[in-house]
């Protein structure tokens, strides 16, 4: 990877925490934003989906079942526009589960940028077995690909 990529990559990763901030959820404030062309098409984090109250866990602090995780909102709202995801980049604070995997995937994302790593690593085991480009972005300015 360039200097110039990896710059961009740090940028866009440091946007996408700050993004995250916007999430209601108490356990984990997940932030993603698509790029294409180094312009920001999308974003998202993770929380209720419109029209819902903006609380995330129960009593227990357990995430409720409709909760959207952050990758799936940024996805949703590039669909509801006049954009389009095939050949984007996407970064995310938290490696994707299995299921944001697979949209990421139909969506025609070419590549993923992630912040820190989930206790999971299916999602992205399948990106990688779909031919996604994936880049594990710490702070300490580690890539892992």
């Amino acid at each position: 990877m360039n200097d110039k990529q990896n710059r961009r990559d740090h940028l866009y990763m440091k946007m996408a925490r700050t993004w995250a901030e916007n999430s209601y959820c108490v356990r984990r404030k997940v932030g993603a934003l698509l790029v294409k062309n180094q312009m920001i098409i999308s974003d998202g984090y993770n929380g209720t989906p419109s029209g819902f109250e903006n609380k995330c866990e129960d009593e227990d602090g357990a995430s409720y079942p409709f909760v959207l995780h952050a990758e799936a909102n940024a996805i949703t709202k590039v669909a509801r526009s006049n954009n389009s995801s095939d050949g984007a980049t996407l970064y995310v604070t938290t490696s994707p589960c299995l299921e944001c995997s697979k949209l990421i995937i139909q969506s025609g994302i070419r590549r993923v940028v992630y912040g820190e790593e989930y206790r999971i690593m299916t999602g992205v085991d399948l990106l990688r077995r779909a031919g996604i480009e994936v880049v594990a972005l710490t702070e300490e300015n580690k890539n892992i690909n």
